[in-house]
């Protein structure tokens, strides 16, 4: 099975993201290295943290705005539970959120799941790439979105929607140029998917410290 090892963010300035990333704490989910590739509008993708309870939202989503992000979608209750998204300096989109809608206790900041999610011009066409490249499909919603067995990985894959993406995090779908994103496949192989999203040989497995 081909799952995701490593997570890499590309960015403009590095030193600026090394700091935003050590002050937010996100910095044990991603790798960061320095691009200059053209990049405009909304990237095609969004860093999604699952949590327990509306308290760790907050937590993460106020350490995050207190480091330097930006607010897209503010911290709310919703039909499917309580979330929030904002955009890192670099333009990277991250979303946290839970399906809890009330606290059980004090905030920790513990992180439950880790999702990258593309959005796809076609799900089903590429649910199909991805199934033939060794994914397992673990759950799907027809043409709308897919998610992937993550295996032993602490990163899953999940498919969405280019213009529900979009929506979802509170940004126009126009966009073009670099997805400033790169993905490490597990089983070391390299290819690029329908949608122009890069995977890569993984030097190492993604950092077991974000867990924690």
């Amino acid at each position: 099975m081909n799952t995701i090892a490593s997570v890499t963010v590309e960015v403009a300035d590095l030193p600026a993201a090394d700091r935003f990333y050590t002050a937010s704490g996100l910095g044990s989910w991603v790798r960061l290295r320095a691009s200059s590739a053209p990049t405009s509008g909304f990237r095609g993708i969004s860093l999604s943290l699952t949590v327990s309870q509306p308290a760790d939202v907050r937590y993460l989503v106020d350490a995050a705005l207190d480091a330097g992000a930006t607010v897209l979608k503010p911290v709310s209750k919703s039909f499917w539970g309580y979330g929030g998204v904002f955009q890192a300096p670099d333009g990277t989109v991250w979303k946290v959120a839970t399906s809890a809608k009330k606290d059980t206790g004090p905030a920790t900041g513990h992180v439950e799941g880790f999702v990258v999610l593309l959005g796809a011009a076609d799900v089903a066409e590429t649910r199909k790439f991805y199934v033939e490249h060794g994914l397992t499909v673990a759950k799907s919603f027809g043409r709308k979105y897919v998610e992937f067995d993550a295996g032993d990985s602490p990163v899953k894959l999940a498919l969405y929607g280019r213009r529900a993406l979009a929506k979802d995090v509170g940004l126009p779908a126009d966009g073009e140029g670099s997805h400033r994103i790169a993905l490490g496949a597990a089983d070391g192989t390299a290819f690029t998917d329908p949608d122009g999203f890069a995977w890569e040989t993984a030097t190492a497995p993604a950092s077991a410290d974000a867990r924690s």
